[in-house]
């Protein structure tokens, strides 16, 4: 919890530094550690305009949780922006009990070169669930997926839509994929080892 602002924020390797962790939203570290290291003046307004969007972004596509964004710059005059999404709690819909989804996105965004920069975006999902009810009992299901997407935009519009455009399109097929994989996978497994009740009465022989 930023205690200027507040507001929670999300503990990680890209923004620790020994044992403090800064915050972005003030741009302070917890415990307080006095030479921190801290991104550039450019590199900070960058990273608070994105921390304002982020969080619009999260409260639309994840009613809640909670959001953090930490950009730094990179040895080859370019830098990397860590997009960070966490959402825990109990379903409101359907069965499930509990579950958590951990959103990673790291964009390492090469120099400026005739209007145009390369953008290499490395996501990762961590999920996990838990439902339970009289028919099919306590089910736990949990496991992580990532994707890469690399791509030369231009910048005319800035840095910050052509990340948030990336990022977007990413979740939109890291969604799909655990869709697929990890919930179709296990429902035709489940319905194989354990088929529903109108599945056994059609393989009931007529009395």
């Amino acid at each position: 919890m930023d205690k200027e602002s507040m507001k929670e924020y999300i503990l990680c390797e890209y923004n620790r530094d020994a044992d403090s962790y800064r915050s972005p939203w003030s741009n302070k570290y917890e415990p307080p550690l006095e030479d921190g290291t801290v991104p550039s003046e450019e590199m900070r307004n960058l990273e608070i305009e994105a921390n304002e969007v982020f969080s619009v972004y999260r409260d639309q596509y994840y009613e809640g949780g909670i959001s953090s964004v930490y950009i730094w710059e990179d040895e080859d005059e370019g830098f990397i922006a860590c997009f960070l999404i966490k959402k825990d709690g109990q379903g409101k819909r359907g069965y499930m009990q509990i579950g958590s989804w951990d959103a990673i996105h790291v964009i390492q965004v090469g120099p400026e070169e005739e209007g145009a920069a390369h953008y290499c975006l490395n996501s990762t999902v961590m999920l996990s669930l838990t439902t339970d009810n009289k028919q099919s009992g306590t089910f736990n299901l949990s496991g992580s997926i990532r994707r890469q997407m690399s791509m030369t935009l231009a910048v005319a519009d800035g840095h910050l839509v052509n990340m948030g455009k990336m990022i977007e399109e990413m979740e939109g097929k890291l969604r799909n994929s655990l869709d697929q994989v990890y919930f179709g996978k296990t429902r035709e497994m489940v319905c194989t080892l354990r088929p529903p009740p109108e599945v056994l009465n059609m393989r009931l022989p007529d009395s």
